[in-house]
């Protein structure tokens, strides 16, 4: 099969991520690939034909990526392409689910599972089963908003009622909906409870990476979210002993994963499987809300095979910027310092270090950070104990979702990092600060 230089993507997944389904590409290591990617949770949590929380891009195969590589991803560009959209802190409306709102929505009435839908006007109402027209959406606002964006996707703002509404009337126009994309524009239901809120740009993406091994919803490849898949009601249950072994954590949430970073995702199936999506204009640490603002966008991605380097979920190389202050590379005046402190107390070899963020997740906080120490220390071949006091003096650890994505941060030495393959990726993005 002939590989691109180029992958062009358009074409979405119903919310399931299935290894046996076919992939698009494939795409020649070193190539990339270009994709306009769908707006995440709140449009897929309001169409139940979608069996996720996302409605994320189809798979492309990277060619020569084997099970047990990894495949460095680089953020070339993301531009978020949304007028409008709309987003807030949801509740679950019972009934209208079996087991799982995200993965298993039902008709209230008719009982169809993963009912078509139609929009009839707008507001809380508006998305209603085309089967029996009976009122369907299984989220409803808590307290929401619709933000618009100027014309450089610099600043946006919170709308009044009157705004609000007239973006529900246009929805897919506001918010640019790709053409193949099934989902109900989030704005259809008009939110207004923020008025006047101003708030920085900043996009990223909050799905990135490699398929799982066994078929999984999107939204749910996480150890977090998948921890509601163990022993669910419904017909994607798994087993915990399967969410640990098969989930590749391609949904983080992780603000850092925006233009200049590089995740280093896990290669579970042949072919690796890349998909990305759920982009948003802006998220503080933690998605405290439980969601944020769900976007559309145009993302230029390279890819890279690294053979043999067998890890468990993704590794992230985030922008100098986005560093924890400790982790930042030394200057040239700081390593003086530090190799004059060093003479004069005998020692006579210093470290040569570089970041590198391990995302570790679970069903809390507590259960990710000891994740994202197991599998620094196990790529290192190291002890957790040696990686708890380098995060503690070289590096910090991050909240990336609550309730359970984080990023373990710190400097690794050179020679670890070339033991593993990592040393040319990682220095190349890290050299000293002058």
């Amino acid at each position: 099969m002939t590989a691109y230089e180029t992958v062009f993507v358009n074409a979405f997944t119903d919310g399931i991520l299935d290894p046996s389904e076919p992939m698009l590409g494939p795409v020649k290591d070193g190539g990339y690939i270009i994709a306009n990617t769908t707006p995440g949770c709140w449009g897929p949590m309001l169409t139940p034909k979608l069996k996720g929380g996302h409605e994320v891009t189809k798979p492309v195969y990277v060619e020569g990526a084997d099970v047990g590589d990894a495949i460095a991803l680089t953020i070339e560009s993301i531009r978020v392409t949304s007028i409008a959209t709309a987003s807030g802190n949801d509740k679950v409306i019972e009934g209208r689910y079996i087991g799982d709102p995200f993965v298993a929505a039902k008709c209230p009435q008719c009982g169809t599972l993963h009912p078509d839908t139609v929009i009839q006007g707008i507001g809380v109402d508006a998305i209603r089963c085309a089967h029996c027209g009976a009122e369907i959406a299984p989220f409803k606002f808590t307290h929401g908003y619709t933000i618009v964006f100027d014309e450089d996707r610099h600043i946006g703002v919170t709308l009044h009622k009157e705004g609000a509404e007239k973006v529900a009337h246009s929805g897919r126009f506001y918010m640019k909906t790709p053409e193949n994309s099934i989902q109900n524009p989030v704005v259809t239901l008009a939110p207004h409870d923020l008025v006047g809120t101003m708030a920085r740009v900043r996009p990223f993406l909050g799905q990135f990476g490699t398929v799982p091994s066994i078929p999984f919803p999107d939204s749910h490849n996480a150890g977090d979210f998948g921890a509601a898949l163990v022993d669910a009601p419904h017909d994607y249950r798994i087993s915990e002993e399967d969410l640990i072994k098969h989930r590749t954590d391609g949904h983080m949430d992780i603000n850092r994963v925006r233009e200049g970073a590089v995740v280093i995702a896990p290669v579970k199936v042949k072919g690796g499987g890349v998909y990305l999506g759920d982009m948003h204009a802006m998220q503080g640490d933690g998605e405290i809300a439980g969601h944020t603002t769900d976007v559309s966008g145009i993302v230029t991605v390279k890819v890279q095979v690294i053979k043999g380097l067998r890890i468990d979920g993704p590794i992230l190389l985030p922008n100098v910027e986005d560093l924890p202050f400790l982790s930042r590379p030394f200057t040239q005046e700081e390593r003086k310092r530090a190799e004059a402190l060093a003479e004069q107390w005998g020692l006579k070899e210093l470290e040569q270090s570089y970041p590198i963020s391990f995302v570790g997740t679970g069903k809390n906080l507590n259960e990710a950070t000891e994740n994202g120490l197991a599998r620094a220390a196990q790529t290192f071949s190291v002890s957790v104990p040696e990686i708890l006091n380098r995060a503690t003096i070289t590096g910090a650890i991050e909240i990336g979702r609550h309730p359970g994505v984080v990023t373990v941060t710190f400097l690794a030495p050179e020679p670890l990092l070339k033991q593993v393959g990592l040393l040319q990726i990682v220095h190349s993005r890290y050299v000293y600060m002058e």
